[in-house]
């Protein structure tokens, strides 16, 4: 697992950097992605590079990682409605290609194996964003979940529902209490992560994933046994790190490994 500390602006454009490789050599890449505020600054730099022409996501084809149970179509917290918001209105990628799980299915055991099949079919995702929640989730499996885990119907705890109250304009009662998730065994098999974590609030949660044991109490700890995995933190999220002058100190000297 690969730590890269620097700032929240800095990081979006690493990032879009990676995004904008893989597309050169790979223009029909399979790209995960993650709505909440960790990846805005992502979204923001890729779609400046499509306005100046320097990439472009029209092959690219997109899975996000989850989605609320038992809101309305049209309700603007949907995951649906934000993602396209804020990722496919940005850049050129075409509507049909981005896919979420279906949180208005009558089987919503169904609606999750058809998931699995439609990422499967695609080949798997070549790169997947994620953020991480203050207690430790990554997309909405809660501490508890299993390790092994796949799409899934999930229970939401108290605390990932108030930190998503702000969401629904600080109504606590108007969060869902069930999801639509992918499971920590479906994100493994991504052949590429980047965690993006921003903000004194997820500072134990990043302690936890980078030198924490693996634990389904912390879920994004499993992230240890990824092959290709690099946590992006700010300097707030990365406080809590022992190593953090380990981590800056391996970036800096990066350009020396041949």
């Amino acid at each position: 697992m690969e730590v890269v500390i620097a700032r929240e602006d800095e990081i979006g454009e690493l990032i879009a950097d990676e995004i904008a490789g893989l597309l050169a050599d790979r223009p029909d890449a399979v790209l995960g992605v993650a709505t909440g505020s960790s990846p805005l600054r992502v979204y923001e730099a890729l779609a400046r590079r499509v306005d100046a022409g320097e990439t472009s996501l029209a092959r690219a084809r997109a899975f996000t990682l989850d989605e609320y149970v038992g809101l309305p179509p049209g309700h603007p917290a949907r995951y649906d409605a934000v993602i396209r918001e804020e990722f496919v209105a940005r850049v050129d990628i075409d509507p049909a290609a981005v896919r979420g799980p279906d949180g208005d299915a009558d089987d919503l055991d169904d609606a999750c194996h058809r998931y699995e099949e439609a990422i499967r079919d695609a080949g798997g995702v070549d790169l997947q964003i994620l953020g991480i929640g203050t207690d430790g989730h990554i997309a909405f499996n809660e501490p508890g979940s299993s390790l092994a885990s796949r799409t899934r119907v999930k229970t939401l705890t108290a605390q990932t529902r108030l930190d998503n109250a702000r969401f629904f304009a600080g109504d606590l009662d108007a969060v869902p209490r069930h999801c639509l998730t992918q499971g920590l065994g479906t994100i493994l098999e991504a052949r590429r992560v980047v965690l993006v974590a921003t903000g004194e609030a997820k500072a134990q949660a990043v302690a936890q994933l980078v030198e924490g044991a693996v634990s389904a109490r912390w879920p994004g700890t499993v992230l240890q046994h990824h092959p290709d995995v690099t946590v992006f933190a700010d300097e707030a999220a990365a406080s809590r790190l022992e190593l953090a002058d380990y981590y800056r100190d391996t970036r800096a000297h990066r350009s020396l490994v041949q």
